[in-house]
């Protein structure tokens, strides 16, 4: 094949040919376009124009998928040269590199490089993807905005979001996940933030690390990637804050602020009113008094809402169109989102807690579900699975959630793995439980038992693939309003996230 590169520039694409070949260090093999559009590592959402990187991951390989991204009408692909041979029935334009995700990473640093965007990072053990979600929502009417999908936070993900940034974005958000010390240090020299929030320190992936300060350790290396004279933000109520505090200024990071009901904290939440499908708060924000109205209920989303507002403000954005728009927050697939079902004698509601599991998330999720109305005779409902990676501490923190459970009045609770045995044992009768063998079983039980003006939460690691048992229950039970057998959008899968 003869090899030329795409001279004439696409004024709106995203890249153009000869700057991917540039940044990736690649070769140019075939007629490579002007430019693409977008970019891709997964057949299934790939777009005509779009460039393909065939990553080779734990479990699938890309260029086993090459044929499919040229059926999907691939602009080009971007392959190893050890894979090259076997590629060699495809007449497709290909970009060859040493390493694909190594050459996506450099098409990452580029497209930083290249970027006048004030840059965002998130971190935490808890609310990271929903706190991406709310500001991309806060600073969308101040300028283009652009944000990681799903949970796209990993060693694929964040190149991956980095070499999606337009070059005429205003605002990019990072969400930046860790299951071990080390990795978030690599994350962040990409996207070199000029705001790192850490929304909060919890015992997720406790078995990794030996104490919490372990993990505010951890998640405190996105401060090492701080551009000079960046911000961190800091959760002035967590337990772990002096130890975050005492590593960003081991960094270096002279600005420091902090958000949270403290009275020191430099983003204050003064008042908050939770509500069925949503909350309200008021908050001292810059010096001024802000009032928002929030889509998604829950008051550890109000927590996430007060750090949105501050880092807006730190942004430059304008803040009362940031208020304004965590209105349209809506609670997303996995995290909170509610299905309203209908029943034979009337309608039972379904929180999705699906997506991921540790006792914090848990102990909101419980709160959420004891604040959220029965109908006339209904029960609230608990769906528990295992929370994984939390070593030695398994047992015991899996018995503690016991307490919660009881004080929010939880009338019945459904369980399943080997580490919720705890919990029942815990409960002692107390509440009607039942332990079944895997969510299959949970699902088919509830389809059984489930009854009108119930109200069901989900909630599991995704180790435990509880998303299943809310499938089972909306294709059962049709949405309100909706006739049975009705076909609804389908929501993209989400990714690992830590």
């Amino acid at each position: 094949m003869s090899e030329t590169l795409g001279d004439t520039a696409v004024p709106t694409c995203l890249w153009t040919s000869r700057a991917m070949v540039e940044a990736l260090q690649g070769r140019p093999v075939g007629s490579l376009p002007a430019g693409v559009n977008g970019i891709s590592i997964d057949t299934r959402t790939l777009r005509p124009g779009d460039a393909f990187f065939a990553i080779a991951g734990d479990r699938f390989d890309g260029h086993d998928f090459a044929s499919a991204a040229v059926a999907a009408e691939a602009g080009l692909l971007v392959v190893s040269e050890a894979k090259l041979p076997a590629l060699g029935g495809l007449t497709v334009p290909m970009i060859v590199v040493d390493d694909v995700l190594a050459a996506l990473e450099r098409l990452g640093r580029a497209a930083r490089e290249r970027s006048d965007a004030t840059i965002l990072a998130v971190t935490g053990s808890v609310g990271k993807t929903t706190t991406k979600a709310m500001l991309a929502r806060a600073l969308a009417p101040s300028g283009e905005t652009h944000a990681a999908v799903a949970s796209f936070n990993n060693h694929w993900g964040v190149p991956l979001t980095l070499a999606r940034m337009p070059e005429s974005a205003r605002f990019g958000i990072f969400e930046i996940g860790m299951n071990h010390a080390g990795e978030i240090r690599a994350l962040v020299d990409m996207v070199r933030p000029h705001i790192a929030m850490v929304t909060t320190i919890a015992p997720a992936h406790l078995g990794h690390f030996e104490s919490l300060e372990a993990i505010a350790a951890a998640k405190a290396e996105i401060f090492e990637g701080l551009v000079p004279g960046g911000t961190a933000m800091l959760n002035r109520d967590n337990a772990q804050f002096e130890v975050l505090r005492a590593a960003a200024e081991a960094c270096g990071v002279e600005r420091i602020l902090t958000f949270g009901e403290d009275e020191a904290a430099d983003f204050r939440l003064l008042q908050v009113r939770l509500e069925g499908d949503g909350s309200h708060m008021r908050a001292a924000i810059g010096g001024d008094v802000v009032e928002a109205h929030i889509g998604a209920p829950g008051r550890h989303v109000v927590q996430n809402a007060l750090a949105v507002l501050g880092a807006a403000s730190i942004a430059g954005a304008d803040i009362e169109s940031a208020a304004s728009a965590l209105a349209d927050v809506k609670a997303e697939k996995g995290r909170g989102a509610r299905h309203r079902l209908a029943h034979s004698d009337g309608v039972f509601v379904l929180i999705d807690e699906s997506y991921n599991a540790n006792p914090t998330s848990v102990g909101a999720a419980v709160a959420l579900l004891a604040a959220t109305p029965v109908g006339p005779g209904g029960r609230r409902i608990a769906v528990l699975g295992d929370m994984l990676e939390l070593g030695v501490h398994t047992g015991q923190l899996h018995r503690e959630l016991a307490g919660p459970i009881i004080e929010a009045g939880i009338d019945r609770v459904y369980l399943a793995g080997s580490a919720m045995t705890a919990l029942q044992e815990a409960l002692d009768e107390r509440i009607a439980v039942r332990h079944l063998d895997d969510a299959a079983a949970i699902a088919e039980a509830l389809k059984r038992e489930i009854a009108a003006g119930d109200v069901v939460m989900v909630k599991a690691s995704l180790g435990l693939g509880f998303g299943p048992i809310v499938t089972a229950l909306t294709d059962t039970f049709p949405a309100e309003g909706r006739a049975p057998g009705d076909a609804t959008a389908e929501e993209p899968a989400a990714t690992k996230g830590s």
